[in-house]
């Protein structure tokens, strides 16, 4: 086993590993013993990733077989659609691997449309959906199967798709007759659907190695079950409990190997949805590298980890003193965060396997699809150049004072939260304003593009610490592309997300300022500029 865990070792940390151990939480975890989470049902069915590594064999020759017949077909652009640990984790591997899987998880009218209108002709498109009903997903299988069905092609001929038994994306698949249909094992939560066939199949088909990913997983389960000091993941689960249990609430995690690039994002899925609940549990901040953990990410709220560190002897020195270095092969990491994280929840008391705060903000979108609501009508607060400001904390009349607003209302050891409705791959620069609103509010901050983190840290801004204030940014859609056989638009899908999500924010007494760029080029410019403008604030464990 590659894997390997450095963690700080004292006498607290010795008397939780030792409660754990003692508890035979890793072995009870891998016999799926629900009664660890108090019998919780969800906890009961959402249980079987423990055995996943034992079961890919046959999986794997079906996904190899698939994939010759496309390339048989002169299939070679995969599209993949998907949200949360249905994108995540094969996104990994594909990006790990060096090849390509076009990800779309995004209601951006732009980003939908430039998928599209990539190499259609020899595009095959995953749809997966553990509920079959997933309105991204299906939203865009219509777009797809009208843009097939403009060039020729028998929309069903090119589709994929990836759900549990018995749901509609299964009959639908039946129905139409499509490529291939995979059925995953309904024992398994999206967010711990790493190895099964939500991660695999797409991963496979763009030509990773799965099988390798598989049986590293593989090597790695017995010691990852084990009631031993000798196993990193429950070292690891004891060492988020104990800080967690002293406020250290925040994991910021810095990517140190390019071969790795986007696990970060998959273990902020896991971590932030898994525990973030019952206002408990560990908030995820992903940085670039170890480079931008600045002052005001190594602040005595936050635990440092490296993640397969490419130079030893990195000193990063957190005032909390929390500090962790991970290396492993992806199928090890994969298991080893998915233990590491069930047995944190079980220290913290939670259980690691619901998310009951994720369906408000899909109500209340659907509320608003429902009835007579247009992006347009939302009522705009003032406008400032090409900025319109739709919300604010209590009564600003300009920007700087509106995120001055925003930022006192956050104590010293809570977090903004930075939500971008934009496209992903156009409008990535938006990414660049996490480490500018970090040192600006000075506080912990996280990025998430939407409605791709409401299948993410969503469950942890609505469930975990009530200690977090948002900052909500749409913008002007540069094209519009109507949903087939809906009422709606994807322009309108994806600011009916975003009001959802804010107004369920609000009911939860959490402070969100809300933006919408007119242009979205200078507005991200625009907004900039404004943030850079308030003085960086000093917190405790800052120079």
């Amino acid at each position: 086993m590659k894997l390997s865990l450095s963690v700080p070792v004292n006498e607290e940390f010795d008397a939780e590993a030792a409660r754990l151990i003692d508890a035979r939480l890793a072995s009870r975890l891998s016999h799926q013993d629900a009664e660890l989470f108090d019998g919780a049902a969800d906890a009961a069915d959402r249980m079987g990733w423990v055995d996943l590594p034992q079961q890919g064999a046959g999986l794997i020759d079906d996904i190899e077989s698939l994939r010759a017949q496309l390339q048989e077909k002169g299939l070679r652009t995969v599209s993949l659609a998907g949200m949360g640990g249905s994108s995540l984790a094969p996104e990994v591997m594909a990006q790990t691997a060096g090849v390509r899987l076009e990800i779309i998880d995004s209601t951006d009218p732009n980003q939908v449309a430039e998928a599209i209108g990539t190499d259609l002709e020899h595009t095959v498109l995953i749809i997966a959906s553990k509920s079959g009903t997933t309105v991204e997903t299906d939203s865009i299988r219509r777009s797809f199967a009208a843009a097939f069905e403009e060039i020729d092609v028998d929309p069903a001929s090119r589709m994929i798709a990836i759900t549990d038994p018995g749901t509609e994306l299964e009959s639908l698949a039946a129905d139409q007759g499509f490529l291939a249909t995979f059925l995953a094992d309904p024992t398994v939560g999206g967010r711990f659907s790493a190895l099964s066939a939500f991660g695999l199949v797409p991963a496979g088909l763009a030509g990773a190695d799965v099988r390798g990913i598989v049986a590293e997983a593989a090597e790695a389960a017995a010691d990852l079950s084990a009631d031993s000091l000798d196993n990193p993941a429950l070292r690891f689960g004891a060492w988020l409990s104990i800080a967690h249990a002293r406020s250290t609430e925040k994991l910021v995690l810095a990517e140190t190997s390019p071969q790795l690039h986007g696990l970060g994002a998959w273990v902020e899925q896991l971590v932030a949805e898994s525990l973030g609940k019952d206002g408990q549990g560990i908030l995820p901040v992903v940085v670039d590298s170890p480079a931008d953990i600045g002052f005001s990410d190594a602040r005595a709220d936050a635990l440092l980890c490296l993640l397969d560190p490419s130079a030893e002897g990195t000193e990063l020195g957190a005032p909390s003193g929390f500090e962790a270095a991970i290396t492993g092969g992806l199928g090890e990491l994969f298991l080893f965060w998915e233990f590491a994280t069930a047995i944190a929840g079980y220290g913290i008391g939670v259980n690691p396997f619901d998310q009951p705060d994720v369906e408000a903000a899909k109500v209340q979108a659907r509320h608003l699809l429902d009835g007579p609501y247009s992006g347009t009508s939302e009522q705009t607060q003032f406008c400032e150049g090409v900025i319109d400001v739709l919300e604010v904390v209590n009564e600003a009349t300009d920007l700087v004072s509106a995120l001055q607003e925003l930022f006192s209302q956050v104590d010293e050891y809570g977090y903004v939260g930075i939500q971008a409705y934009l496209d992903r791959i156009a409008d990535a620069e938006a990414a660049q304003l996490r480490p500018l609103v970090s040192t600006h509010a000075g506080v912990q901050t996280t990025f998430g593009f939407g409605p791709r983190y409401l299948h993410s840290t969503g469950q942890y801004h609505k469930g975990g610490h009530p200690n977090g204030v948002f900052l909500q940014i749409t913008g002007e859609a540069r094209t519009d592309l109507l949903v087939p056989g809906r009422g709606f638009g994807f322009a309108q899908l994806q600011r009916a997300q975003a009001a959802g999500d804010a107004a369920v924010l609000v009911e939860k007494g959490r402070p969100v300022l809300r933006v919408h760029l007119l242009d979205r080029d200078r507005g991200l410019e625009q907004l900039r500029e404004a943030i850079e403008s308030i003085s960086p604030h000093h917190h405790y464990g800052q120079d």
